[in-house]
């Protein structure tokens, strides 16, 4: 699966402008013009953007082919300056998070980090079902089609790829567990896959009903080695990026 991906994209993560830029015109397609999200009127420029950019960083997936952007996703960090400074999850979603305050218990706040802005593009939303929704996602969790109607191939899902991205992104910012507010059938994709995380309350009605999650990455990761180790492969560029569990033969990816 690996080598499929790559075949026809390429996972960019790095702090350059154009890749910035890429992921905020991104978002205001998909936030903005699409969604609904947020007010275009506020985006003068096309590129959507937030508070929470100043300490983030971010990725996008490009389509070689056409190099159009794909996909990005976001990683918001710990404020250096302000160890206390609240991420997204904490300003929307505190009412609910406080009855699930133990899972975060003794993990040191300065390694969380929070997934954030999921976005896919319209123009690799063709599957019946993906219109509406902001990750890509339609009735057959494992493939999508190209853009190209005349070239009908099926690879990997995106998600998988932004996964890459958020994994080499933590690895990079040396994140050890990971926030999220996630779409409940975006939820139900991932754990296709073997991505799980652990809901933090009750939904909330956030751009829709969505669950507040939390995870450990070893943790998260090793599920996916556990149930796809060919995903595991693509997402952590076959341990290079991240390491196997401990207690993982080698064996267990061969041929994926």
């Amino acid at each position: 699966m690996r080598e499929l991906f790559y075949r026809y994209f390429d996972v960019i993560c790095n702090d350059e402008q154009d890749v910035l830029d890429e992921a905020l015109q991104l978002r205001y397609q998909v936030y903005c013009l699409e969604q609904g999200f947020e007010e275009a009127s506020r985006f003068p420029d096309g590129r959507e953007s937030d508070g929470f950019d100043g300490r983030a960083v971010h990725s996008i997936v490009r389509h070689l082919d056409s190099g159009l952007t794909a996909a990005t996703v976001r990683l918001v960090l710990p404020d250096p300056n302000e160890p206390e400074a609240l991420f997204p999850i904490e300003e929307n979603c505190a009412a609910s998070i406080q009855s699930a305050a133990s899972l975060v218990q003794g993990v040191p706040r300065a390694s969380i980090a929070e997934i954030s802005r999921f976005a896919v593009s319209k123009e690799f939303k063709r599957r019946l079902g993906e219109k509406g929704s902001v990750a890509g996602i339609g009735p057959d969790p494992g493939v999508y089609v190209r853009p190209d109607p005349k070239k009908v191939r099926q690879l990997p899902h995106l998600i998988l790829g932004l996964f890459a991205a958020i994994v080499k992104m933590s690895a990079q910012h040396n994140v050890t567990h990971w926030y999220a507010v996630m779409d409940v059938s975006l939820l139900r994709l991932l754990s296709r896959f073997g991505i799980r995380f652990l809901p933090m309350g009750e939904q909330v009605d956030y751009h829709g009903f969505r669950q507040p999650c939390f995870g450990s990455i070893d943790a998260v990761l090793a599920g996916i080695w556990e149930k796809r180790p060919d995903i595991w492969q693509l997402i952590t560029a076959d341990g290079s990026v991240w390491p196997a569990p401990a207690t993982a033969s080698r064996d267990a990816c061969a041929g994926g």
